[in-house]
């Protein structure tokens, strides 16, 4: 492991705090933005919505959209509505994804479509992609909505390249890269690049934020895939070992399959083909994860991820927006210490 990257695992504990620290004033805009598309005069609407919206996430992608801006010296007021844009496209996905995965818990409460049902999480989920588009349009950017649209359609895609490779334990480490590209990264990369189409800062800007977004939303997945099987439900605000029980094949797996004996292999086979999902076996498989390497070795790729992440604000001036940007990469790593 290069200097570089044992970087990311720094002596404090990183945080999101400078990061929300530097946009506070305009995120008081975007959640009064959010607030205000979210009403209905459908009650279901804004109560099965605000239950996602208010229910204790950081609002990372928004506070990236915000943060990017700064770091560009951007003055102006667009990227407010863009940023809620940013929101509802996230939160429209949970909605969704929490209905395909059949998940209980989100951020330590219970999801939407335990309380309301199924239909009406993926209602009011499409009610939020409209809302969406809605404040694109107002934006009138056609390459703003040509990069947030093409976002939105990347992560519908990876969501069903994840669907049919759930399962499927021979799925390969290339593969499992492009699901998470598409069904994660896209909407960090597009939250990123849309601050500094914006700002006109021209090609080589956007560029650049798209792949620090790109590189974070990468990274941030492949920590939340090794916290399933590492972490608690508190830490994580979801069932210890949902990805396992759910046969979801991610990196610790494929490397873990890629390098086990037969009987280990025939283990995974059948633990992803939901023969095996019992609490005993969810202590196996981590113990095979943490054995075989995988847990490291998909934390290492995470911090590779990251630093790439890093490396890609090398052309923007040092400053507080840009050490914030650092920051949050630091942080979306050391969720796993």
């Amino acid at each position: 492991m290069s200097a570089d990257i044992v970087q990311l695992v720094p002596n404090r504990t990183p945080s999101l705090e400078p990061m929300m620290q530097l946009v506070a004033a305009d995120l008081n805009h975007v959640n009064a933005v959010i607030l205000e598309r979210m009403q209905s005069e459908v009650a279901l609407i804004p109560e099965l919505a605000g239950h996602l919206i208010a229910g204790g996430g950081k609002r990372m992608r928004p506070m990236l959209t915000l943060a990017s801006a700064a770091l560009l010296d951007y003055s102006g007021t667009r990227h407010h509505k863009l940023a809620a844009a940013v929101e509802f496209i996230h939160t429209a996905t949970l909605l969704h994804d929490d209905v395909v995965d059949g998940s209980g818990l989100r951020r330590g409460k219970r999801t939407a479509n335990i309380i309301w049902g199924n239909p009406a999480s993926v209602l009011v989920g499409d009610f939020l992609f409209s809302r969406s588009f809605e404040l694109m349009v107002e934006d009138g950017s056609l390459k703003v909505l040509r990069i947030l649209s093409r976002a939105s359609s990347v992560i519908a895609e990876g969501e069903v390249d994840q669907l049919t490779a759930q399962r499927r334990v021979e799925t390969g480490e290339d593969h499992y890269l492009e699901i998470i590209q598409a069904k994660t990264a896209a909407l960090f990369a597009a939250a990123c690049r849309i601050s500094a189409v914006v700002a006109e800062r021209g090609e080589a800007a956007e560029r650049a934020l798209d792949a620090y977004g790109r590189n974070l939303g990468i990274a941030f997945q492949l920590i939340d895939d090794a916290i399933d099987y590492a972490s608690d439900a508190e830490t994580m605000g979801k069932g210890v070992g949902d990805d396992f029980r759910d046969g979801k094949v991610t990196l610790p797996v494929i490397l873990a399959y890629a390098r086990g004996t037969d009987s280990e292999r025939a283990f995974w086979r059948a633990a992803m083909a939901g023969e095996r999902a019992s609490d005993a076996d969810l202590d196996e498989a981590t113990l095979l994860l943490r054995s075989s390497g995988a847990l490291d070795d998909t934390l290492n790729r995470a911090r590779l991820f990251g630093q790439r992440a890093i490396d890609a604000l090398g052309p923007f001036a040092a400053g507080r927006a840009k050490a914030a940007l650092v920051e949050a990469v630091e942080f979306a790593v050391a969720r796993a210490y």
